[in-house]
């Protein structure tokens, strides 16, 4: 199999090893960057339609994950150790306490009839959620969160906060209706995610046709999605940095750079979740421990600073001054946008890890889930916007910048990570080694989760044939060379507009089934009682 995969993988990188040799007078990045760019922007402008002058997918998001935050008693509060218990295994116990409530029959089953769920799944808890944080905790968390500052200024950073703890409870909905109507095949593969719970949940409803487009157009958008934010945004961001620490100056640097990068992910994702799981539980709490010890290194190294930059993230975010930034609701935007992406709460991608776990109580993963927000934005996040803050009270550079993300530090353009990694440059010796390790490592842990997300979902459409597999892994791999060689701009362009469209037929699914999710975690809790008893 490994070596018919590498066949298989080496006779998609001939053409385009190819095309470089022949491109390479043109300037090999900037070719493909102009041919990706129009497709970039055809997408951008469809999905981010606007009323009242503010992209509506961004009100929609932000709205319902308001109402789910108050409809659920603020679980993002109140369960919030409660999260932390399950993923510590504090009521595995739950699991084999026989069937609990089930015993006098649940949801109209038989308790003759009722199967043992908790021995379907391939994951743990602690696995399912380090999987769908790998693919959260990325360069959204580094380049995007130095874009959002870079555009937005300071104060994108508190509308960054927001919206990531608003993102916990959309997170805790749609992870537990993940795990609630996901399949498990014969050979105990399980199959879950908002193509599944919109399809089956809506079908329950009496909606079957609007189940099944909404559906089918998940599916198509988390593809997508997984080409996009997923992948090229991740070897764009690898390649920024790499090519900075390394100094590479060539017009084909970064497509052979995506090159590496689609030969190492394409090992590791040929054996599916359970080797995806493997190597996330290790790579990323890793990875992460670092990076936060690095940003506490620096924030708790200027301590007397660090009021002045929360003063400044609070009065920037209703007052704001960077250039361009369009006032309270641009800045309020730009934080948005930009910890939407990074966590996706709302976009259902994580909800398709999460439904691999190994437990017979769907609001149990719901409630793991919630803590990717708070981990991702609500820490990381914000940890990277201090760094950078407190490191242009040196009047490095101009807040708003030129409007496209990009800054002027010391006459040199910067952009992404590479700001990131000249304010770590900053304080720590040697930095920019650290950071290019975290920024690929992050990268390539992003990558390989949301190889399995699109897979799941081009399984979905094109059935679960190994030819089929095949087929995406190899398009998948296109799109880290593509993302490596295209410029900044029109690779988050594109990837913004992917994850994003997530959210429109994923919405559908949540409020037909949201009422489902209060009657699993009344179930759970019920469970956790009666093992005590």
């Amino acid at each position: 199999m490994m070596k018919k995969y590498l066949l298989s993988l080496f006779a998609v990188l001939l053409p385009l090893i190819t095309f470089a040799q022949n491109g390479q007078e043109v300037g090999l990045d900037q070719k493909i960057d102009q041919a990706f760019q129009p497709v970039s922007d055809f997408f951008s402008n469809i999905i981010f339609f606007e009323i009242a002058g503010a992209p509506f997918v961004l009100i929609l998001l932000v709205a319902s994950a308001l109402f789910f935050t108050i409809y659920f008693g603020f679980p993002n509060i109140r369960y919030f150790a409660k999260a932390i218990n399950v993923v510590r295994g504090k009521y595995d116990d739950v699991e084999g306490h026989g069937l609990g409530d089930e015993a006098a029959g649940v949801d109209g089953d038989i308790p003759d009839t009722i199967r043992d769920e908790s021995k379907e799944g391939e994951v743990s808890h602690f696995q399912a959620l380090a999987t769908a944080v790998s693919g959260t905790v990325g360069n959204g968390n580094i380049a995007g969160v130095a874009l959002a500052i870079a555009l937005g200024g300071p104060g994108a950073t508190f509308w960054m906060i927001i919206c990531g703890l608003l993102g916990m409870s959309t997170k805790f909905v749609e992870c537990t209706l993940g795990v609630q109507y996901r399949d498990v095949g014969p050979d105990g593969t399980v199959y879950g995610g908002p193509m599944y719970y919109i399809s089956k949940g809506l079908k329950e409803k009496g909606f079957a046709m609007l189940g099944k487009v909404a559906a089918v157009l998940f599916a198509i958008f988390c593809i997508g999605g997984s080409f996009g934010g997923g992948n090229a945004a991740q070897s764009n961001q690898a390649t920024i940095v790499l090519k900075e620490m390394f100094g590479l100056e060539s017009t084909g640097a970064g497509f052979w750079i995506g090159i590496v990068l689609a030969i190492l992910v394409g090992i590791i994702i040929i054996g599916g979740i359970k080797r995806i799981a493997s190597v996330t539980e290790k790579v990323v709490p890793f990875m992460a421990v670092m990076y936060i010890i690095a940003c506490l290194y620096i924030i708790f190294s200027n301590f007397g600073l660090i009021d002045d930059a929360i003063g400044l993230i609070i009065q920037e975010a209703f007052n704001p001054t960077a250039i361009g930034v369009g006032g309270f609701i641009g800045v309020l935007l730009v934080g948005f946008k930009r910890a939407a992406f990074s966590n996706e709460a709302g976009a259902g991608s994580a909800s398709i890890a999460h439904s691999a776990v190994k437990t017979k109580y769907s609001a149990s993963e719901g409630l793991v889930a919630l803590l990717e927000p708070f981990i991702d934005t609500v820490v990381i996040c914000t940890m990277t916007a201090l760094v950078i803050i407190i490191f242009n009270f040196g009047g490095f550079f101009e807040y708003g910048g030129d409007g496209t993300g990009a800054v002027l530090i010391e006459g040199v353009s910067f952009e992404g990570a590479g700001i990131t990694s000249k304010a770590f440059a900053q304080y720590i010796p040697y930095s920019n080694v650290f950071l290019t390790i975290a920024v690929v490592l992050f990268a390539v842990s992003t990558m390989i989760s949301w190889s399995y997300y699109g897979l799941q979902s081009w399984k979905f459409l094109f059935g679960r044939g190994k030819a089929a597999d095949l087929t995406y892994k190899l398009l998948f791999l296109t799109f880290v060379i593509i993302g490596a060689a295209a410029s900044m701009g029109s690779i988050w362009a594109f990837s913004d507009a992917m994850i994003f469209a997530m959210v429109f037929p994923n919405m559908i699914g949540l409020y037909f089934l949201f009422p489902v999710v209060k009657k699993q975690l009344a179930r759970y809790f019920d469970a956790i009682k009666a093992s005590k008893s």
